[in-house]
């Protein structure tokens, strides 16, 4: 499979969001790419990147609105969990798993934002979400109601599923 390379494609216009998600793809690329006597070094690196990634946009949006519950930081944490196994395993010698794991992020990673990060990458637009200082510039837009689910339609708590399903018709 080809290495995972930036591209508009993965842009979401929210520039601190979209430079996280660049050096995302650039570690994963320099992980694809390292020898054996390297791998774990740069799988770390990427490891410690993710965690911190996740937990910006975990904060981001739990000061905007969505549960600390939803889908979108339930995909972090089990992500970024199986990414420290796969650094436990390939500490223990097994080097294949983590190469493994660096394929699946690859295939992962633009899902994940084209679709959550992008919802999220919006929301934090409509409310004028500064992700640098953390001021909201349009607190009005704030949700009244927590956001439960991904923050989309098609997986918020508050419709039943026939009603999810007749917007996605």
């Amino acid at each position: 499979m080809p290495n995972l390379e930036w591209s508009d494609a993965l842009a979401l216009d929210l520039p601190v969001m979209d430079d996280t998600h660049r050096e995302f793809v650039d570690l994963l690329a320099t992980v694809d790419a390292a020898a054996d006597d390297t791998l774990l070094a740069h799988w770390a690196v990427l490891v410690n990147h993710t965690d911190d990634h996740f937990g910006r946009e975990d904060e981001w949006m739990q000061t905007t609105g969505f549960a600390s519950s939803n889908c979108h930081s339930m995909q972090h944490k089990i992500v970024l969990q199986v990414m420290r196994e796969g650094l436990q395993r390939g500490e223990a010698g097994d080097l294949a798993v983590v190469r493994q794991m660096a394929r699946e992020l690859a295939v992962w990673f633009p899902q994940h934002a084209q679709a959550m990060d992008a919802s999220l990458a919006l929301h934090l637009r409509r409310i004028g979400y500064d992700p640098v200082t953390g001021v909201v510039s349009v607190p009005e837009a704030l949700p009244k109601e927590t956001i439960h689910g991904c923050g989309g339609a098609t997986c918020s708590d508050s419709e039943s599923p026939a009603e999810r399903t007749a917007e996605t018709v």
